[in-house]
Parts: structure tokens; sequence; C-alpha cells
């Protein structure tokens, strides 16, 4: 039901967002129609007025009239399409963009299905939805003008004729209209037992050898079969109910031909001609039965296609709420920075703008039977704070980046950036940074530039030297070179993205892991840029040192977390000391010179005794 009401508020906005179009396509709808109205009247009339009396130029006038309003209806039917295509084509579009926003928020929270799936999402049921949109559109509104034509037709006619002909028509449509919902769930039915006996026979066929080695034939056949059978099932009750499609017709759509037939004798006795009656069937025949049978055949096909394949993509798409004004922050609602260079200050219009980011009493679990990976957690990051979250690896420090960024929602709990849940915000408050940075094909200025694509050349050369990017792109070839991300190593992939996002006018940065590829010195002159841009940081370490530039630290272990700055975890918490000790002896060269300069324990300086450091510590715990 939900997702029916979903489908029907989607058609009706689309419609509603299109209102000149609509007032055109009714009216040319009308000068389509003007045949239908002209046809059963003309052929009265040519009989009554002309055959009958051997008039044959009448009658063959009449006929004549007919063409004439046949070719008008053709010029129409042209402009229909026309117009068709400015209300089809911007729906497309959004469908489009819905996919598109799906794709990279399953991807963004690691519920990525198989890039083959969506591009058949993208491919296959945006066509469909496309094209079936714009046949229901063209057949809801032919059959309501057509209708209207022909029963005012037989109403100029002879009123009594409508007694033959309305009861029956309305009682078929009647009948098939309530039977849409039913149909319509069937259908849903049998699509998605199609979806799982595809699913479950591809995860087979990597698999059939090791079935068979483990005598897992038996329990493979019972679980594949099934689901074959419940495909079956669901095959055999659309079937049945399809049944109700060829009643309506034949009730809606012949029985008013017989009823006509039968009371000719009772019409013509009370002043009937035998035209009326001729034109009478014809407005039957060729206006009210097609109509019918158009509209029973395309609603219970291909609008129950657009119905479930509109349904799956709203289901599995993404869009981001639409956020008051006072409360967006994206680049429409501020003035765009320079970074490096004049303009408003971004950390000055967080503050101003209460761009605190707070977490309260969140909790967070892949699935309602498995532990939590963060529960009860109550953060709160200041505007233009710089904080590094640590801990052991799969601890969770990537799932509180995605709660942060809004990738994530909690299961209770909420996540607000100034008061405002980020569920409702339209992305563009916070840049992430993930592990595997994303280039595309394109010049280099356009990877950079891509977050703010009006960045001054100023901007953009500040940018490249502060994060460190400037041997990368001489060696390109300067900022209009093409690039093809798989010529790139893994680093200097990383190195183009924090560029990117360093331009970006966000007010928050996420840097999950992002310069892990890097050598220690550039990813300290990195993260050091980004402690120096306005506005907030968060770094989800891959090693302690960028713990030792952070003003505060967050230590995940487990579902606990101790927030500090270095020097009172290192007093208070096991874990942190546990990886400054192990860091401190897997990477020595750091404790000894670390690029900025950063001692172990009391902050800012070059040590020369890594060893001493970590003795240091040991004291100082004790």
């Amino acid at each position: 039901m939900r997702t029916t009401t979903g489908v029907t508020r989607v058609l009706l906005t689309t419609l509603r967002g299109h209102p000149r179009d609509l007032v055109r396509l009714a009216g040319w709808s009308v000068v389509e129609v003007i045949p239908v109205y002209v046809s059963g009247r003309a052929i009265a009339l040519a009989v009554d007025e002309g055959f009958r009396h051997g008039r044959l130029e009448v009658g063959l006038g009449w006929l004549g009239l007919l063409a004439v309003a046949v070719l008008a209806g053709a010029i129409a039917v042209r402009r229909i399409y026309l117009l068709l295509a400015s209300i089809v084509e911007p729906f497309r579009d959004e469908l489009v963009r819905r996919v598109v926003a799906g794709a990279v928020h399953r991807a963004a929270t690691g519920d990525d299905p198989p890039g083959a799936v969506g591009v058949a999402r993208l491919t296959r049921q945006v066509e469909v939805v496309r094209d079936s949109f714009a046949g229901m559109v063209m057949v809801v509104r032919g059959f309501a003008f057509t209708v209207t034509g022909a029963l005012l037709g037989l109403l100029s006619l002879n009123p009594a004729v409508l007694a033959f002909v309305v009861p029956p028509f309305a009682v078929g449509l009647g009948v098939f209209l309530a039977s849409l919902s039913t149909l319509a769930a069937r259908q849903r039915r049998l699509t998605l037992a199609d979806e799982e006996v595809a699913g479950a026979v591809g995860a087979l066929t990597g698999g059939l050898r090791d079935i068979v080695a483990a005598g897992g034939e038996d329990r493979t056949r019972a679980s594949v079969g099934a689901r074959v059978d419940a495909q079956a099932a669901a095959t055999r009750a659309l079937a049945w109910l399809t049944t109700v499609r060829t009643f309506a017709l034949t009730v809606g759509g012949w029985l008013p031909v017989v009823l006509l037939v039968i009371g000719a004798p009772w019409l013509l006795r009370r002043g009937a001609s035998p035209g009326s009656i001729l034109g009478a069937l014809t407005y039957i025949l060729y206006a009210l039965q097609p109509a019918l049978q158009t509209l029973v055949h395309a609603v219970g096909g291909s609008g129950l296609q657009l119905a479930i394949n509109l349904g799956r993509i709203i289901e599995t798409g993404h869009t981001e709420p639409a956020l008051p004004a006072s409360a967006r922050t994206g680049p429409a609602a501020r003035t765009e920075p320079e970074c490096g260079g004049p303009g408003p200050d971004r950390q000055g219009a967080a503050r101003r703008a209460g761009h605190d980011l707070e977490l309260r009493e969140v909790t967070f679990a892949y699935g309602p039977h498995v532990e939590p990976v963060v529960e009860h957690l109550d953060l709160t990051v200041p505007a233009g704070d710089h904080l590094v979250i640590v801990g052991p690896s799969g601890v969770g420090k990537s799932t509180l980046a995605l709660l942060m960024a809004g990738l994530l929602s909690p299961q209770s709990g909420l996540v607000r950036l100034g008061g405002v849940p980020v569920a409702a915000l339209d992305g563009a408050y916070r840049v992430l940074i993930p592990q595997e940075a994303y280039v595309f094909t394109g010049t280099l200025a356009e990877n950079l530039t891509y977050l703010r694509p009006d960045a001054p050349a100023p901007d953009l050369d500040a940018a490249v030297e502060l994060v460190g990017s400037r041997p990368l792109v001489d060696r390109l070839g300067g900022y209009d070179a093409i690039v093809a991300p798989s010529a790139l190593s893994a680093g200097e992939r990383q190195l183009i993205a924090l560029t990117r996002s360093y331009l970006s006018p966000a007010p928050i940065a996420i840097l999950d892991e992002a310069a892990c590829h890097l050598d220690l010195a550039a990813e300290a002159r990195a993260e050091r840029a980004f402690a120096r841009r306005p506005g907030t940081l968060v770094v989800i370490a891959h090693r302690m040192s960028s713990a030792m530039r952070a003003a505060r630290i967050l230590v995940m272990d487990g579902v606990s977390t101790q927030l500090g700055d270095h020097s009172n975890l290192l007093a208070s918490s096991p874990l942190y000391q546990d990886l400054v000790g192990h860091w401190g002896t897997s990477e020595p060269a750091l404790l000894a010179g670390d690029p900025d300069g950063v001692d172990a324990v009391t902050g800012p300086r070059f040590v020369d005794d890594p060893g001493q450091v970590i003795a240091d510590g040991a004291n100082r715990q004790a």
C-alpha cells in the first residue's frame, strides 16, 4: 500500500509540474476527438437524409465531412505527441537522478548491489517506466475524451439509446477498475518471485562443484525448488485473475451491441430512425469498445509494469529531502568562500550558522540480530574542531563517519548539524573522502573543481600547493591534461580527491583513511592543509601520526569510546597506549622525525630516540 501511494504521488507530482503542457494537451485532445463525435452523427445523417431518399450527393457530403474531421484529428495527434515528450522526458531525467543517487548512496554505505544490477535498473526499469508512463498518459487521456465524445454523440442522436449502452459499459469498466489493486498485488508478487529465482540461480552458478562435493544437492534442490514453485504459483494466480479482463470487455464492449440490436424495434416504434440506430452502433463499435479494450489491455499490462517498476525505483532509489531555506547549508544558501584567498571565512560562517555536529544517544547495527557497532554514543564536534578517530580495525570508525555524513541512519538517536537532523540536509554541508578515491575520465581541472566548478585559478593553485599535488599536476601535463583513472596509482587518485575536497565549500570535511596510500610525509602535508582549512575536520586515522596532529581524539573500543587529547588519553586509555606503542614500534622513523614535528608524548617537537618516547609514555602512565 505504501509503495502504491508513493507511485501515485510521484506520478501526480510529475503531472502537476507541467500545468501549461496539460492545458495544451487537453485542448488538442478536444480536436483529436472531433472525428469520434462526428462519426456517428455523420453516418446517421448520411443514411437518413441521403441514402434512404436516393440523394447520393447528400450522403457522400456527410461522409466527406467525416473525412475532414479525421484529418483534423490526425493533425491533433501529431501535436499531442510533441506535448507528451515535454512531460515524459523530464520525468525520465528525474528517474535517472533517483537511480544514480540510490546507487551512490548504497555504494557509500557498503550496501551496493553488483554493478550489473545497477546498470540493469538504470537501463531497463527507467526505460520501461518512461515508456509505460507515456503510454498511460496517452491511453487514459484518449479514453476520457473518446468516451465523452461518444456519449455526447449518442445523446445528440437519441437520448433513449443511452439506456442500452451506459449501464453495461459502466459495469464492465467498474469490474475492471475494482480488480486493479488485486491485479497489481499479484503482478508484484510475480515480479519479486522472478527476482528471487534469478538471484538464487545466479548465486549457485559459481558453486555447483562445491555443492556436489559437499553432498548438498538435495538441500540446494529444495531451496531453489521452493522459489520456483512460488514463482509458478504467482504465475497461475495472475493468469486466473486476467480472466477478469475478458469479462470486463465482454460486458462493457459487446453487451451494449447485443442490447441495442435487441432493442432496435422498440426504439424504432418510438421514433428512432434507422440512421440513428446505425450511428449508435458506430459509436459503440468504433469508439466505446476500442477505447475500453485499449484501456483494459494497457492498464492491465503496461500500467501494472509502470506501477511495479516505478515502485522498485522508489524503494531502491535515494532522494534528499527538501530543506527549508533557513536550515540549508548548501552552496545555494551561502556565499562560497575562496580557498586560500579573500572571501567569507568558512569557519566564522560555520559558527554563525551553528555548524556544531551533534550525535545524541546514537545506536547503529548492521542488522536486527547483530551486536551494535555504535551504541548510545553522545558526541559533539564543535564548528572548526579537528577530531581524529582511532581504534582497532573493524571497530566501527568508518561506520561513525558514515553516520556523521548522513549516509547511514541510526536505529535510535539523532545526528544533527546546528540542531537540524542531517537526514534533512542536502548533503552539501560535508565532504566525505573515502579510502578508495574516485577519479573520472576527463581533464584534471574537471576532476579537481568538481565540487566547486567556479573556483578561481588562484584558489585552485593554492589548493594544489597546500595539499601537495603540484608534482602530480606537473607530471600529468597541467590542468588541461586528460586523466585516465586506470593509469593513476591509488596514491595519485587520493591526491586528486583530497585536492578536490579541499576546494569544496562544505564546512565539514571527513577523511576516512583518505591518505592511506600516500607516504608519511605526503599524508602529513595533506592533513596539515585540511587542519588549516577553515571549517571542521574529522579524520579516521590510518596511522597514529594523525592523532598527534589533532586537537581532540576519540578512541573507539567496541561500543565503548573515550574522548580527550593525546596527553590525557595516553595516561588514561590502555587501548590508546597500545595503539601508540604499536605505532612507535612498527614505525620508529615517524617518531624520530614526524613531518609535522609532533612528539608522541609532549606534542610538537622532533625526537631523537623513539624508544625513549615509549618509555616516557610508560612512566607517565605509572
